[in-house]
């Protein structure tokens, strides 16, 4: 796939109301949710990054102080953060759906104690409740405007699919009622293409491909979607060619032997990870490498890779 190709793919993806960034632990989705939500930020566009699992690492990436769960707080012009509380979610959506009923009549109820504790799955659709919510132009109670792009910071590959079909799975339950017509509208967000994008995170390692294989194939399976990129981060670059490691191999010294032994295995681990993404490449996903970086993670290296995403994206 071309440059042109994926551009327009990206420019589609960060167009919707809705992107869901998950992969493999450790693989950076932090880091590309927040690049993601400032590259979008710089585009015009009023953006907020939700985590989910009741993390707050996005202040920090800011060097701000962590707020409440469960609040929204202002990182950057055009940008704001959310760590979701789902028991603070729940509240909200029950005194919605409750009408005038007091939230601490229904913090007490039956009805509270089943979603809360009981229901399987019950904190995975309150999680994609709230993100729903944060969607649409009309929000609930008190809340401000709407946002024009919600990046979701998601749990690992496992956990994220199981948020994403917690819809269904409460749809199938409770059949009827406020419940269904909820799960429905929430589900309805997520297979339709025209609001809705998906992202992997995948480190240049064999398992974590092959994990980004089976989201892709798994999430075709649950909501008849594709991904609509793929960001390997931490690639290194082929920094020799045989040529310079021929090279580097004619020395005699101790000094230039140790340096050749290092330059080839280095060269051998990019060639590696390089050989990984032509595994993803040859699948047809829209596949955009960042390169490792060696320096500290602060706000500025955060910015350098919001820019590069943006010359890719």
């Amino acid at each position: 796939m071309g440059f042109r190709e994926t551009l327009a793919t990206m420019s589609t993806a960060l167009s919707r109301k809705l992107l869901v960034i998950t992969g493999k632990g450790g693989a950076g989705k932090t880091t590309v949710s927040a690049a993601t939500g400032l590259l979008a930020a710089s585009r015009g566009l009023r953006t907020i990054v939700v985590e989910v699992g009741e993390r707050q690492q996005l202040p920090a990436l800011f060097r701000l102080r962590g707020g409440d769960a469960g609040v929204e707080h202002q990182l950057d012009q055009r940008l704001w953060s959310l760590s979701i509380d789902p028991d603070r979610a729940l509240l909200e959506w029950l005194q919605v759906l409750g009408g005038r009923i007091s939230g601490r009549m229904l913090a007490s109820s039956s009805t509270f104690q089943y979603f809360s504790a009981a229901a399987p799955g019950a904190k995975e659709l309150v999680s994609m409740v709230k993100i729903w919510e944060l969607t649409q132009s009309r929000r609930w109670r008190r809340a401000p405007a709407g946002y024009d792009l919600v990046v979701v910071d998601a749990p690992a590959t496992g956990h994220a699919l199981a948020m994403l079909q917690s819809p269904r799975t409460f749809g199938a339950i409770a059949r009827v009622g406020p419940v269904a017509k909820q799960a429905d509208s929430v589900r309805e967000l997520l297979i339709d293409p025209a609001r809705s994008g998906y992202v992997a995170v995948a480190q240049p390692a064999e398992m974590a491909v092959t994990e980004t294989i089976e989201l892709q194939r798994r999430l075709r399976g649950l909501l008849g979607r594709e991904l609509d990129a793929i960001v390997v981060n931490g690639v290194l670059p082929r920094r020799f060619s045989e040529q310079d490691l021929r090279a580097l191999a004619d020395g005699d010294e101790p000094v230039q032997r140790a340096a050749a032994r290092a330059a080839r295995a280095v060269h051998a681990r990019a060639r590696f990870q390089h050989n990984q993404l032509a595994r993803l490449r040859r699948r047809h996903a829209h596949v955009l490498s960042l390169r490792f970086r060696f320096e500290e993670l602060d706000l500025k290296a955060l910015r350098q890779i919001s820019e590069r995403l943006g010359r890719i994206l």
